[in-house]
C-alpha cells in the first residue's frame, strides 16, 4: 500500500490541538511537508518544533488564520500556495455552540456557515491552482456523524455540517477530472475540547458527574470507548495518501460503530 507523501505539501487547519494536531503529526510521519494553520500562534510554533522529520529536506511551518475572516484567510492561503503549492488540504475547525435548532437566531447560522462552509471554500479556491498544476490533490474535511444522524441539542452544527457534506460531494464531481479527491471524515464522540463542552452542557442539564456522562457515552459505542484524536487522524492520513486515489465524494464515519444507519 502506497502511503508515501514525500515531496507533497499539506495545509492542516485547526491544528493547534485535537484532531488537527494529530493529523499534522500523521502526515509528517508519511513524509509530507506540513504547514499548520490556526488562531493560536504560540501553540502553532510549538507544534512545528515537535512535528516529525522523517527524511532529509522535509520542512514544516505555520500560518496564522481566522476562519471567521474569510477575505483575509483567502489572501493568506493564496500567498502560502504561491510560495509553496499545497497538495493536501485538511479542512478542520471547532463546531458551533450547542442548543436547539429552533432557538438559534439567524446570526448563529450565518456565523457557523462562514466559519465552516465558506472558510473551507476559500481555502479550496486558494490551493486549487497548485493541485491542478500537479495533476494531484487531496482535500479532506473533518465534519461530524450528524451528516447521517442529527445529534440532539446541536441544531446549528447539524445544519451547517450537512451543508459542508453537500458542498464536498458536489466538488468531488467537479474536481475528479483534475486528479483531485475530496472526502469527509466524520468523527464520533472523540476526546477533544469539543467533547469537554458537550460534557459540561450535559452535566448542567442532568446533574450527573463528568465521569458518569463519559461512561454513558462510551456504553453507547459498540467498541465501548470514546475515540482518540489519533483514531481520526489515521483515517485522514489514509484519505490523503496515494493509496486512496480512487476514493472521492465519500463521508467516512470514524465512530466506533455508533451510527445506526448502514
Amino acid at each position: 500500500m502506497d502511503l508515501n507523501l514525500s515531496g507533497r505539501h499539506a495545509l492542516v487547519c485547526g491544528a493547534s490541538e485535537g484532531i488537527g494536531r494529530a493529523a499534522a503529526i500523521e502526515l509528517a510521519l508519511l513524509g509530507c511537508d506540513v504547514t499548520v494553520l490556526a488562531r493560536r500562534q504560540a501553540m502553532l510554533q510549538q507544534l512545528v518544533a515537535e512535528l516529525p522529520v522523517v527524511q532529509e529536506g522535509q520542512t514544516h511551518g505555520w500560518l496564522f488564520g481566522d476562519d471567521g475572516k474569510t477575505e483575509m484567510l483567502s489572501t493568506d492561503v493564496v500567498g502560502l500556495a504561491a510560495r509553496k503549492p499545497v497538495h493536501v488540504l485538511i479542512n478542520n475547525g471547532g463546531g458551533p455552540p450547542g442548543g436547539r435548532a429552533i432557538d438559534a437566531d439567524l446570526e448563529a447560522y450565518l456565523t457557523a456557515f462562514r466559519h465552516h462552509t465558506l472558510a473551507n471554500h476559500v481555502r479550496v479556491q486558494a490551493v486549487l491552482p497548485g493541485m491542478r498544476a500537479a495533476g494531484w490533490g487531496r482535500i479532506v474535511n473533518v465534519v461530524s456523524t450528524s451528516v447521517y444522524e442529527p445529534i440532539p441539542n446541536l441544531g446549528v452544527s447539524n445544519t451547517i455540517r450537512a451543508s459542508v457534506a453537500g458542498w464536498a460531494k458536489t466538488l468531488s464531481r467537479e474536481l475528479g477530472p483534475d486528479g483531485i479527491t475530496i472526502n469527509n471524515v466524520l468523527p464520533g464522540f472523540t476526546r477533544t475540547a469539543r467533547m469537554d463542552h458537550i460534557v459540561q452542557d450535559r452535566m448542567q442539564a442532568s446533574g450527573q458527574s463528568a465521569e458518569q456522562i463519559l461512561d454513558g457515552i462510551a456504553q453507547g459505542v459498540p467498541v465501548r470507548r470514546l475515540g482518540e484524536a489519533a483514531d481520526i487522524a489515521a483515517a485522514i492520513a489514509f484519505l490523503a495518501s496515494p493509496a486512496a486515489g480512487y476514493i472521492t465524494g465519500v463521508s467516512l464515519a470514524v465512530d466506533g460503530g455508533r451510527l445506526q444507519s448502514i
